[in-house]
């Protein structure tokens, strides 16, 4: 029989070692002034249930495996040509019809710490040289493509491609930490996120937990040169698209209780009675990333994957999440206790006025494990992921 002196002496050790976390095991041992905030959350039972049971997302078929890493966003051009996407090692690329070749670069710095590794993940360490695009949108007018580079800011490539033009990397003397996602109106306006001015790209878990809300969404003018802050103090803010009208635009926020919800849609208006004012347009079941409009004018919602039971308790409770967070367990552990144990992916569709319309899931993750886009286009659904080095695409038909 052990001692119980013994078992005590192990327990003492056992939780001086968590105390302490000697070797920096935990999620957040890099970032000393970590702070965690309170979510001010509604009853569990008003997280929509809808779900997808036949898991249509199972029958989606990969392509281009291990050909491109971490592909966030699926854009094709005014020509009809694509897709193009934005991966890990900095890179804008286009798909010819028969291989994927170099279109555009954020960062000039293309050295051998850019070069091919064998996962999206791999990048992280030095995705601050080499570039991050994550967003993309063309201009339908003049065939110029738009880039939300997530270290560098608002970029622009002509319809050549080649190294692009920086627009915007700081707002009001605030440096953009974490640019997103775009969109563009016939005006010249384009409208974008900023996730935070604390984290960047390569510490979004941290960000996910902490919960703070320093992230923006701004609007510039491609004649005046001018950039906007539009909606300050957003938590996590994330995917932006117009409406097909260009009456409003809506986003994804992580939602720190403004709204005393869940994670959101958010709609802002640009014209109207309502212009300049921001209002819930859809509570959504997980995690979000981009949204973009179909020709129907309906609002496809990639959502990494859905929230659970763990990651409300967490919110509600910023103590308790700090001393769990500061034990030595990974960032990455962390992360899947909050999605519960493993990745798979979702994607919703609304209606133009914020009604669900559509849920699509791979719930056991065995093909679609996450979704950071969804590009409807003729009769498909193209569905990038900055965590896979594969495109989904999913036949509607």
């Amino acid at each position: 029989m052990i001692p119980i002196g013994f078992l005590g002496l192990l327990f003492l050790l056992l939780a001086l070692y968590c105390g302490i976390d000697p070797f920096k095991h935990s999620a957040i041992s890099e970032f000393p002034d970590f702070e965690s905030y309170k979510v001010d959350l509604p009853p569990w039972e008003l997280v929509p249930a809808d779900r997808d049971k036949d898991n249509l997302l199972q029958k989606s078929e990969i392509k281009f495996l291990n050909q491109v890493q971490g592909p966030e966003s699926m854009a094709f051009d005014p020509l009809g040509r694509g897709p193009y996407t934005g991966v890990a090692d900095g890179r804008v690329l286009l798909w010819d019809g028969q291989n994927w070749k170099d279109f555009a670069y954020t960062s000039s710095n293309r050295s051998e710490i850019c070069n091919p590794k064998p996962s999206p993940q791999s990048y992280l360490p030095n995705e601050h040289i080499c570039g991050r695009p994550l967003g993309l949108r063309f201009d339908k007018n003049t065939g110029d493509l738009y880039i939300a580079d997530a270290y560098l800011g608002l970029f622009k490539v002509g319809p050549e491609g080649g190294l692009a033009t920086p627009l915007v990397t700081e707002v009001d003397g605030v440096p953009l930490r974490f640019t997103n996602d775009l969109d563009i109106d016939d005006e010249g306006n384009i409208y974008f996120t900023d996730s935070s001015s604390k984290f960047q790209r390569r510490n979004f878990m941290q960000l996910v937990f902490s919960s703070e809300n320093s992230g923006r969404l701004l609007k510039y003018n491609l004649y005046t040169k001018e950039t906007a802050v539009l909606v300050r103090n957003l938590q996590f803010p994330n995917g932006v698209s117009l409406s097909k009208d260009g009456s409003f635009l809506v986003f994804c926020e992580g939602c720190p209780g403004r709204f005393a919800c869940f994670y959101i849609l958010l709609k802002y208006w640009l014209k109207g009675e309502k212009a300049g004012s921001t209002e819930v347009f859809a509570i959504l079941p997980g995690f979000p990333d981009n949204v973009r409009t179909n020709k129907e004018g309906e609002f496809w919602v990639a959502i990494h994957c859905r929230r659970f039971t763990y990651a409300h308790i967490m919110g509600l409770y910023p103590k308790l999440r700090k001393f769990i967070l500061k034990l030595p367990i990974s960032a990455k552990i962390q992360y899947l206790l909050q999605i519960g144990g493993k990745l798979h992916g979702i994607v919703v569709k609304y209606s133009p006025d914020g009604k669900l319309l559509q849920v699509l899931e791979d719930s056991e993750g065995k093909v679609v494990k996450a979704v950071s886009e969804v590009e409807e286009r003729d009769g498909k659904l193209w569905l990038g992921s900055v965590l896979m080095p594969f495109v989904a695409v999913y036949n509607l038909a």
